[in-house]
């Protein structure tokens, strides 16, 4: 059994407490251990406490001196669009010059751009990307990721994405957790009406027999996918076994945040334009919202999700990066965390505690 120390940490963060997702005080205790140490074996964690009897209790284990600095559990990144093939350049010149997102999009950029960069890419070729994408988050001290796919909107092209997901789980140590987002946008070439069966009849019953997804996510926005048609997809997903997620209220108060009340999904995702009634929902059906800081800021947007009153109702907010080619271009967990706290007036503790504990 191989041992490992890590010793000399001013302040040790182990969000010691109930083993479940942290709300309303809670979210700012931290349980801190002031010079503290950690005792790891056969990699999991043995033991935390002061360091020097960390130190003494070592056995001869490798030291890692912590130097005086701040350590804290990995972050976990609860929503992420982690594969995908080329960039989105054109979009930030054209927010840049004051267009919106449904403008980009209508002109041909947005997700359908890189659909189409994703749709003529290769598996190794996207398995190639998103290994860089994975190093950007480990650098930037996140352990876990949930990621999405979405950019294919073809049968075999989702496959691809998803079969990705797998070998990044394999080869790396970033911990991926796969989501079949079919539903992302519905493709030019097919009516509304025919791609919501492709996703129902076809999409989801091969990602099942392949066992290739967790969760089933849908984009429930004006011009994507409305109320009823979310409806549909999340209640076949359901029956087929899989969890439920949903972007939601990020353009427009649609009444997202309700659907995923009354569907009891896992995450309610977005949320910038949600509402009192929405929020109120969220906390009777017990469901996580997932705050997007990073795609409010990319998107030049002052919109923010209204995390403190979440907050204050007793759900059990989570911070993730939304890291994607276009809206949020980033794998900077402590850039979400600065967002969080100086646009959404959330306090350091409950921006750590809502991006470790509660994301997983």
């Amino acid at each position: 059994m191989s041992s490992l120390v890590v010793l000399n940490a001013s302040q040790l963060v182990t969000l010691i407490g109930p083993k479940r997702p942290r709300v309303g005080r809670e979210l700012a205790e931290l349980g801190i251990i002031r010079d503290g140490g950690i005792l790891v074996r056969d990699g999991k964690i043995g033991r935390v406490g002061p360091s020097d009897e960390i130190e003494k209790n070592s056995g001869g284990a490798e030291v890692v001196d912590a130097g005086g600095r701040l350590v804290t559990p990995g972050f976990v990144d609860a929503h992420t669009h982690l594969v995908f093939a080329g960039n989105r350049l054109e979009d930030f010149e054209r927010r840049a010059q004051g267009e919106t997102y449904e403008q980009i999009a209508k002109a041909g950029g947005g997700i359908w751009s890189t659909v189409e960069k994703t749709r003529a890419a290769r598996e190794t070729d996207l398995l190639a990307q998103a290994k860089k994408h994975a190093q950007w988050f480990l650098r930037c001290g996140t352990t876990t990721v949930e990621a999405k796919s979405g950019y294919g909107l073809t049968i075999q092209d989702e496959l691809k994405i998803l079969r990705v997901m797998r070998q990044l789980k394999e080869e790396l140590r970033l911990e991926v957790v796969p989501t079949f987002l079919g539903a992302h946008a519905v493709p030019r070439e097919i009516s509304p009406d025919e791609f919501l069966n492709v996703v129902i009849t076809e999409m989801l019953p091969r990602v099942i027999a392949e066992k290739l997804a967790e969760f089933c996510d849908v984009f429930c926005e004006r011009g994507y996918f409305d109320i009823d048609q979310s409806r549909k997809i999340l209640s076949a997903a359901k029956k087929l076994g899989l969890k439920l997620r949903g972007h939601v209220d990020q353009l427009t108060n649609s009444g997202g945040a309700k659907l995923m009340a009354e569907m009891r999904a896992i995450t309610a995702d977005h949320l910038e334009q949600t509402d009192e009634q929405g929020i109120a929902a969220l906390k009777r059906a017990n469901v996580q919202p997932v705050l997007l800081p990073g795609s409010v800021y990319a998107l030049g947007s002052s919109h923010y999700p209204r995390a403190r009153e979440m907050i204050e109702t007793g759900l059990a907010v989570v911070l993730a990066t939304d890291f994607n080619p276009g809206s949020s271009p980033t794998a900077s967990m402590p850039m979400i965390l600065s967002l969080a706290c100086t646009q959404m007036k959330m306090s350091p503790a409950e921006a750590i505690t809502a991006s470790t504990i509660n994301a997983a």
